[in-house]
């Protein structure tokens, strides 16, 4: 029999009502589609409780917190020293997520951009990797993030990412890692895969933000992790790869900017 290659979803928001009742079949639906290892992300501060129970429930779940962008306005602005103390516990291996949305909520743009700056000394301080949300904020969001890393190194990962060529090339020139979604196998986003395409395959991630942008053949439809393989094998297209060199190059990737999740595993 040979061996499903295996993969890691990198974002994912397991907490979330649409999976209540389903978990266990998530997770094994998961395992036999090869993704071995989920990062389930926590939106906002007050569900953390929630989000960290999975991720102790589950030996292939590791979890990160922030405040998301949209809800930057609604809800208390985090702390440094609160988003530290939450990085203590060995399932917690990022800081977000976090970022600017001028898509739908622009007009917050200066709560949100203060709350970025919050995630970002965090990230600075945990040493853990910044998971970064950026829509229709290309120009701020390059110039934050630039500034910032002058100040004080970080790393970071742009999740889902469908922004611009421009800041693209900016986060890439930095060190950040670039993580494809199920947006990649749209027929109308050519321009994300090309971006993709011009990015150096070290530092691509596979995600699939569920449970929203389900890829192709599932689009319209809820999301899940198993569905990050049909995301890598656009991936494994996009770069003119084997399917199996592709994942095992997003692994190692994975590897090495969320490097605390190997430590707890290795440590398990």
């Amino acid at each position: 029999m040979t061996q499903v290659p295996m993969i890691t979803d990198s974002h994912c928001h397991l907490d979330f009502p649409d999976f209540d009742g389903e978990r266990d079949d998530i997770i094994a639906r998961a395992a036999e589609a090869g993704v071995t290892r989920m990062v389930t992300i926590c939106t906002r501060l007050k569900n953390e409780p929630q989000v960290r129970a999975i991720a102790e429930q589950y030996a292939p779940v590791f979890y990160a917190a922030g405040t998301h962008p949209m809800s930057a306005a609604e809800e208390p602005l985090a702390t440094v020293e609160e988003l530290v103390a939450m990085s203590a516990h060995p399932k917690f291996v990022g800081i977000g997520e976090t970022g600017l949305d001028y898509h739908y909520t622009a007009e917050s743009a200066s709560i949100q951009q203060e709350s970025l700056l919050v995630h970002i000394e965090a990230a600075r301080q945990t040493g853990l990797p910044l998971i970064i949300h950026a829509r229709a904020a290309d120009d701020d969001m390059a110039r934050i993030l630039s500034e910032e890393h002058a100040k004080g190194t970080y790393s970071c990962v742009m999740h889902c990412y469908c922004s611009g060529p421009e800041l693209a090339k900016t986060c890439l020139d930095l060190g950040f890692y670039l993580s494809m979604s199920g947006i990649a196998t749209f027929k109308n986003s050519q321009e994300v895969r090309d971006i993709f395409a011009a990015a150096p395959v070290d530092r691509v991630l596979v995600e699939t933000d569920a449970p929203y942008l389900a890829p192709t053949p599932f689009r319209g439809k809820r999301n899940e992790p198993a569905y990050t393989a049909h995301t890598a094998r656009m991936g494994a297209e996009v770069f003119g790869m084997d399917y199996a060199d592709f994942a095992a190059q997003t692994q190692a990737n994975f590897e090495r900017l969320f490097s605390k999740a190997i430590q707890q595993a290795e440590a398990a």
